[in-house]
């Protein structure tokens, strides 16, 4: 009774801390992130320069991966998409924020221009979401005043002990 007692305090692996609303808040922004950087992506690549080109393809591939860790069930054509999201369900938000922030700013490094630039920023925002989702919860006003208090206490021991110790 009591291994089955500890076994459902552990936190899962999909409880990171996020809240029902703040992980579809996560899941709408990577849409619209992949919506913006398909769109973007395609715009950029009906030019000559090759940059443009480049940063292009390289936002239509963001939009592709940010589809398939988020919404898998937009590409069921493709076979490994389940594997694929629950893999990605399984990181850490920290790792999903670097992830997602490190593939919004490539094109935008790549070539610098507006479309780059607005195109990946719902994307860099997803990443910022899940960003602050690993930075936690934040803690109560009365919790913190307790430890103040209690630290307060602590330091006053340690004075008075230190002052009428015997030399």
């Amino acid at each position: 009774m009591s291994t089955e007692a500890a076994a459902s305090t552990k936190p899962t692996p999909e409880d990171d801390g996020m809240t029902w609303w703040y992980r579809w808040l996560c899941k709408i922004a990577g849409v619209l992130g992949g919506v913006s950087c398909a769109v973007s992506g395609v715009w950029n690549c009906v030019t000559v320069n090759p940059l443009n080109i480049a940063a292009g393809v390289w936002m239509v591939l963001n939009a592709f991966v940010l589809f398939l860790c988020e919404v898998p069930f937009c590409c069921q054509f493709i076979e490994f998409a389940n594997a694929v999201a629950a893999r990605a369900d399984k990181f850490k938000p920290w790792q999903k924020a670097f992830f997602y922030c490190g593939m919004a700013l490539f094109p935008v490094f790549l070539s610098f221009s507006f479309t780059t630039l607005f195109g990946n920023a719902i994307a860099f925002a997803t990443g910022v979401l899940y960003g602050l989702a690993s930075l936690g919860k934040k803690g109560d006003a009365v919790t913190y005043a307790r430890l103040q208090h209690q630290k307060q206490a602590d330091e006053e021991k340690m004075t008075e002990t230190a002052n009428g110790a015997p030399e």
